[in-house]
This record gives structure tokens, sequence and C-alpha cells, in this order.
């Protein structure tokens, strides 16, 4: 049974030093990739370079090719996984994970489609998916033109067969992840259970995020809170408020840095997972600033930049260099730091 102590009310300050320690933002760290990725709470990536930039400013002496290689070597894992959106993920978190989200997802996707895609039908569509892949990886348009499969027929038959992306699609070079093979095949079956897989859940969101309510780990993982409640129950967990009297669950020893901790500037790349909706208590992303980051014609965010520890501005690679673009008037000490750091991602992306 969880614990139910009561702990001291954390400021907004103090949330957003939490994630952002948690995040590797507040100084890079020298771990192995996929152990980086877990502490990261994985990396979401419809966009590929998205995950090379994000170990980038997360990880000490990150090369591009380090993230390719663990691809290639299987140590890294690229999957629809939480939220039925793409992440990287270590090879021993995707089976937990996966089983953790595929009830969730399966129900989600058959409440989208009711009275317009046949459950049976998809069905046998992700038998066929199996028999093809069967014999080795595929790319998505031979899969469906084969089977003669409809978008949302493709999409139902994934959520019953587990597919990775097989590089070197989906890697720096090869940017559209489109090629599938089956997890089975690529990692071996899996060994998890379904509650191994909430355990991990709440483990890796407090770890990456935290602390958080029951409602911003729900809405990462794609689940309900009331899904989540056996796994918060058996875990011992640390309970804070935050400033509006709210409860924040919290892992044991998890890092809570002094809010007087300095941060130095930081590029995000889009599709960052700090930013999203989830993370919003931390202001790591202030209200003021969201529709400019997030708006109809950026969904995935644009890629931004932080200044003592929240968004201040975006970013483009133009021309070998890198543009800023400012939100607010920046002092001139974080104005040269940026400009070095932004000359350090331009070497990284050349």
């Amino acid at each position: 049974m969880a614990e139910r102590t009561l702990e001291r009310t954390l400021s907004e300050r103090e949330l957003r030093l939490a994630l952002l320690a948690r995040q590797l933002l507040v100084e890079r760290a020298d771990l192995k990739l996929p152990v980086a990725v877990e502490r990261a709470g994985e990396l979401q990536t419809q966009y590929a370079p998205s995950g090379y930039i994000g170990l980038w400013t997360r990880v000490a002496g990150f090369q591009r090719r380090d993230l390719t290689e663990a691809l290639e070597r299987r140590r890294i894992v690229q999957a629809t996984m939480m939220r039925t959106t793409i992440h990287m993920a270590s090879k021993r978190d995707y089976w937990p994970l996966t089983e953790g989200v595929r009830t969730a997802r399966r129900e989600g996707w058959a409440r989208a489609v009711r009275g317009r895609v046949d459950v049976r039908q998809m069905r046998r569509a992700a038998d066929g998916v199996r028999r093809l892949l069967s014999d080795g990886p595929r790319r998505r348009s031979e899969i469906v033109k084969a089977l003669g499969l409809d978008n949302p027929t493709w999409i139902g038959a994934g959520l019953w067969v587990d597919m990775v992306r097989v590089p070197p699609w989906g890697t720096w070079d090869q940017r559209r992840a489109d090629l599938y093979g089956l997890a089975e095949d690529w990692l071996g079956p899996s060994k998890a259970t379904f509650n191994e897989g909430l355990d991990l859940l709440v483990q890796r969101y407090l770890g990456a995020f935290g602390p958080a309510a029951r409602r911003d780990i729900a809405n990462w993982a794609g689940l309900s809170v009331n899904a989540l409640t056996p796994a918060i129950e058996r875990l011992k967990l640390r309970r804070f408020r935050d400033e509006l009297g709210a409860e924040l669950l919290d892992l044991p020893r998890a890092p809570l840095p002094d809010p007087e901790t300095p941060v130095p500037v930081r590029f995000l790349p889009t599709w960052d997972a700090t930013l999203l909706v989830h993370a919003r208590r931390t202001q790591i992303l202030p209200e003021r600033s969201r529709e400019r980051v997030f708006h109809v014609k950026t969904p995935h965010s644009v890629s931004t930049f932080l200044v003592d520890g929240q968004v201040a501005g975006a970013w483009k690679h133009e021309r070998g260099r890198i543009r800023i673009e400012p939100f607010d008037r920046v002092h001139r000490a974080a104005r040269r730091e940026l400009d070095d750091e932004a000359e350090r991602l331009a070497s990284f992306m050349a």
C-alpha cells in the first residue's frame, strides 16, 4: 500500500527545478543512452531528429552516430507506445510499457471508429500484417497495398500487432520511420505482465516529470486515472501539495533541487514532452507563450530554447546556423550564453 504521509507544499519554482533536473536539463549527464532515455521518460519522436537533439541537450559528449548505433544494435527501440504516439524507449522498457498501455490503446481506437470499422475485419487484417512481417521488415506502403488496407484499419491492426520501426528508417539520415518489423522478432517475446507495465509507467513518469498529480501521469500514459490507481496503491510514494492544494505524488529520494539552483540555457526540439499539457503546472512553458509554441500550423510545437528554465523563444536551423527568435527581451549575459550554445548546436547538426 502506498505511503500516506503528506509532506510539504512545493512552489511552482521548486516543481520546475525538479522537472528540469530529472530531465537532465540542469546539467548534462554522463549516462549510457538507454539509461538517459529512461530517465527522460522515453522520448517522443514523431520527427526522428527530435530524439537526437533531445539527447544532445541532455547527455554529455553525445554524437549523432551514438543514437543510430543504439537503434541498430537494439539497445533503444522506436515504436508507437504511450498515447498512440511514436516514442524511443530502452530495450528493457519497451515490453512492460507496451503491456501497460495496450488495452487502453485498443479501447480508445474502438471508440473512435465505432460504426465505421468492423473490429473483426480489422483483426483479420492484423493477422495478415503479422504473416507479412514474419518474413522480415516491410515498408508501410508495401503492407497496405498487399492487404488493401484503408488508414483506420491499418492503425487498428497496429494495435493488435506489436511492431517496431526498423533502422535505418527513423534515424537522422532516414527520417521517415515507416519500415516495420515484429517486436518479438526484433527484441524477443514479451515476458512482462500488465501490472508490471502499469507500475513502470508510474515510476518512469515520476522519475522524469515528478512530483505530479495522478491526472498528469494518466495524461502522459494515455490511460484513465482509475486504470493507474492500482499501481499507485502498490508503489511506495511520497506525497506533496502544490500551491493550490492539489496532491502530488513522487518517488522516494527523487531529486528536489534548491529553488536557487542556476539553470543554463538549453535548446529543445519539437515534440519535447516537457512542454506538453501533463507538465503544465511547472510552467516550463509560460502560459503567455503557449499559443506561440503550439498552434494550428504547429500542433507538434516549434523548436524552443530555455532561459532560466523557461521557454523564452524559438529557434530554427537555417543555412548551417541556428537562428534565435526571442519572445521577449533577453538579458545580455543570457544572450551570450544562447549564442555559444547555438554555435555548439549548429556544429552538432552540420
